[in-house]
């Protein structure tokens, strides 16, 4: 077959396949998606059977998923519900982790350079992948979901922050003032999108919300080309963009009507987990490096080493968090929600190897321990939580911020 076929053909169907085994094997254990679908994409890609090989126009859709997947973090992340505690606690293991992951790098790596990037890919927090598990749970809004999301949301955007002072390729202080001047124009952007008096924007999305219109959805995409090509254009990261993209689009549809808001929140969904993100887990599998992984002493060894500094780096530190009066269960169960990471830690990986700067064993050990924590901590996560001593309910926090209305 065909190799550009096989492509058009295959990867839809490994994510119908994934969704089919999540649904079947959920009935015996709750494995995340994702986990399927990254297995499907190793096993067709080259470093297996060689069905789909990696190319240009994969990747790029990929990485479109990719900026849907922060997108939908961003859009999804109540910020009025995770300040105060939550989010204060969640900012100091962070700190914490950013600190040690560095310090560990630099003493890991061969050079210093090389261990800036292994921290700021330690200290990540995969928040995309997370709440989708947690709202199929009902954790999304209980005390204990709050303080993962707080969690996540300083854990996605923390080492976004990273990269873009310190692996941009700028000065330290030339970098945070193209970061800045990033900020001041999201900024203006929330605040023309808080400040009201839209309505003709929201009668133009209540008009074709069901027509072949969409222009509710048209505009969520374009809003999250803008601001990833504003990113890439002032040489930051583009999940930079595609994060804020998804503040900014909850500010300004947060004035629909309700019944209107859950729509078009489901129509994002539809867009983003039924048929972008998928493709992006189902190429990181695809590209991944087995060959170099298993023939690579060096790498192999560095795989668990760095699955458990995951663990040490960001899960510790990530469970400061967790509610008052939680479990030991709960607190080991947010330790490993905090320690699952994977997005950032391909992005971080990309850029060290396009500037030669992480070998590509180091690169793939660091990916393959990020797949892995994808894989295995999640479904413990879950377990521990459901194994709560009070059955995983909690009464309301007293530190956190009531929720209005």
């Amino acid at each position: 077959m065909d190799a550009k076929v096989a492509t058009i053909v295959l990867v839809p169907l490994l994510a119908v396949v994934a969704a089919l085994l999540a649904s079947l094997v959920g009935r015996v254990a709750k494995i995340p998606l994702v986990v399927f679908e990254i297995v499907l994409g190793i096993v067709v890609g080259p470093s297996v059977l060689g069905w789909v090989p990696a190319s240009g126009a994969l990747h790029a859709v990929g990485q479109f998923g990719l900026a849907f997947l922060f997108f939908m973090a961003g859009n999804e992340i109540d910020f009025h519900a995770i300040r105060g505690r939550p989010l204060r606690r969640a900012s100091l293991g962070w700190s914490i982790s950013l600190a040690a992951g560095v310090l560990i790098g630099v003493l890991l790596a061969p050079d210093p350079i090389a261990g800036v990037y292994v921290g700021i890919a330690l200290c990540s927090t995969a928040l995309g992948t997370l709440m989708p598990m947690l709202r199929d749970a009902g954790e999304l809004r209980t005390p204990f979901g709050l303080a993962v999301t707080a969690v996540g949301a300083v854990g996605e955007f923390g080492p976004l922050l990273a990269i873009s002072l310190f692996l941009s390729g700028r000065r330290p202080l030339s970098a945070a003032l193209v970061l800045i001047a990033f900020a001041v124009i999201a900024a203006a952007v929330v605040w023309f999108a808080a400040r009201g008096g839209h309505e003709r924007f929201h009668a133009l999305v209540r008009a074709t919300l069901h027509t072949s219109g969409q222009f509710a959805i048209r505009f969520v995409v374009l809003v999250v080309a803008a601001l990833v090509g504003l990113s890439l254009a002032l040489g930051l990261d583009m999940l930079l963009g595609a994060f804020a993209a998804g503040v900014i689009c909850r500010v300004l549809l947060s004035g629909a009507k309700e019944r209107d808001a859950r729509l078009i929140e489901t129509k994002l969904e539809a867009v983003a987990f039924g048929v972008l993100v998928p493709v992006f887990f189902i190429e990181t599998g695809i590209t991944f490096d087995l060959h170099t992984l298993l023939t690579d002493p060096h790498a192999l060894l560095l795989l668990p080493i760095l699955l458990v500094l995951l663990l040490v780096v960001r899960g510790l530190p990530g469970s400061i968090a967790a509610p008052a009066g939680s479990t030991f269960a709960d607190r080991a169960s947010l330790t490993l929600f905090s320690a699952t990471g994977l997005p950032i830690i391909v992005a971080v990986t990309s850029i060290g190897v396009a500037d030669h700067d992480l070998t590509s064993g180091t690169a793939t050990a660091l990916v393959g321990a990020g797949m892995l924590s994808v894989l295995i901590f999640p479904v413990v996560a879950l377990t521990l939580r459901r194994r709560s001593a009070d059955g995983g309910l909690r009464p309301p926090d007293p530190d956190r911020v009531p929720a209005e209305g």
